[in-house]
């Protein structure tokens, strides 16, 4: 797969070579270190560690204060790539230093990540701030590999693209996560519980992770040259201000803004998903760990083939279209999971959501890159990241909310999810795909 290289603009770099298929995937390699932290970390292993054991002793009263504290943690680390997603964009783009930035928050995920085999019953403060810096880091690092996404493809071929790094994610999760599972499975056989075979996975995980982002560093190259700092202008000054200038351009770039708000509605479901099915199955349907590990290895299958399938059908169909039959499968996927009652029901469910969650996260992807400016892309991508991670806050706190109001209720939680993807399906029919196109075209035109 050879993508054309991206027109030359002012700021990008006279030396910039075509982009080779080597380079190519080392991109996508990326995506297979991420989905092992998320798979793991996030959805599968240690969301249901902490709930289950090291907040425990903490629900006292009333249920549901451990879920609680779980999704507080995910979106106190989500708020903080909110804030700092501005400066870290102005900074990448001017300093062309996306690589450096995505190095050091690679680093900070790992390391935090390891550290999590620290934690046990009763350190609850630990594990959260743990949390808190591992997510911050994979969240910040997600807007930067996401940003050389309009330097390595052109616009005709990101669809393809971006679905490539999603199915090498996809299947890098599986691959960590079934290292995890024969684990879990001989640990069992040998009397462990969680407190004990939990730490050694977290290990397991930092360590995958940081291989297999290496061939990121080794090969991928930064196109867009550093540009100088305008005079008297600091980078939190300077962040927020473009920030300021891109809303003030909403008109000029309609469909950015109204895919955007589809993106935060739509993602309030999918992050609710992420973090909190494993918690749903063990606590409602009475999956074991074990059966957990086994759905979520299953759901990140068909997930790289969602992505892969429908990273086609969106070069053929359009992106919008495209959205619209994956946000129609999320809607029925998650009314149906309010209801379900057996393991068998609950299995048909996880593949559908893998379908539409592979197909939703390369297509929102590459649509982005399809309405952004070349020079900009560190920029819109940075909007694009704020928008994923201020759903990242309200999808999971939604949830445990109501969870916790409710004293554990889980399926009226879950229903709420089924409420955003209906809203985000109503909404994207708003967007015009070739006007948005255009827009960043004439985006270009004007660098």
């Amino acid at each position: 797969m050879q993508p054309e290289p991206p027109q030359s603009t002012a700021g990008e770099s006279p030396a910039a070579a075509p982009v080779s298929r080597r380079e190519i995937f080392s991109w996508a390699m990326f995506d297979f270190a991420n989905s092992s932290y998320t798979t793991v970390v996030m959805t599968t292993i240690f969301n249901t560690y902490f709930v289950n054991v090291v907040a425990s002793g903490q629900g006292g009263p009333k249920a549901g204060l451990a879920t609680l504290l779980w999704t507080t943690a995910v979106a106190v680390s989500n708020l903080l790539v909110v804030l700092t997603a501005p400066v870290l964009g102005a900074f990448a783009d001017h300093s062309a230093a996306k690589k450096q930035l995505l190095a050091a928050s690679t680093a900070a995920c790992a390391i935090c990540t390891a550290l999590l085999a620290l934690t046990h019953a009763g350190t609850v403060p630990l594990a959260m701030a743990l949390i808190i810096v591992a997510n911050f880091a994979y969240g910040t690092g997600e807007n930067l590999i996401a940003a050389f996404l309009t330097e390595i493809s052109s616009r005709e071929k990101m669809g393809r693209i971006s679905a490539l790094g999603l199915a090498i994610g996809y299947f890098g999760g599986p691959l960590v996560l079934s290292m995890c599972f024969v684990y879990i499975g001989w640990a069992q056989q040998h009397g462990q519980t969680q407190a004990q075979f939990v730490p050694a996975c977290m290990l397991m995980v930092a360590v995958t992770y940081a291989l297999a982002a290496a061939p990121t560093f080794l090969w991928l190259r930064e196109r867009i040259v550093a540009e100088p700092m305008p005079p008297g202008k600091g980078l939190v000054e300077l962040g927020f201000e473009r920030l300021m200038r891109t809303i003030g351009q909403a008109r000029r770039f309609q469909d950015l803004f109204r895919f955007l708000t589809t993106l935060v509605v739509l993602s309030c479901g999918t992050s609710a998903v992420i973090v909190l099915a494993a918690i749903y199955a063990q606590q409602v349907i009475g999956f074991s760990s074990r059966e957990t590990v086994a759905v979520i290895l299953v759901v990140n299958v068909t997930a790289a083939a969602g992505a892969f399938i429908f990273g086609h059908v969106q070069d053929k169909i359009g992106s919008v279209k495209t959205l619209i039959i994956t946000l129609s499968l999320w809607t029925l996927a998650i009314a149906l999971a309010c209801f379900i009652t057996s393991k068998l029901e609950f299995w048909v469910i996880a593949l559908m959501i893998g379908v539409a969650m592979g197909s939703t996260q390369s297509t929102a992807r590459a649509l982005i890159g399809q309405f952004s400016p070349l020079k900009r892309s560190a920029e819109f991508f940075g909007l694009w990241g704020l928008a994923v991670k201020f759903a990242s806050i309200i999808g999971p706190m939604s949830f445990g909310l109501i969870s916790f109001i409710t004293s554990g209720n889980q399926r009226l939680a879950i229903l709420s999810t089924a409420c955003f993807f209906l809203a985000g399906l109503v909404l994207m029919t708003t967007v015009n795909e070739e006007r948005g196109k255009a827009a960043a075209l004439t985006g270009d035109a004007g660098s």
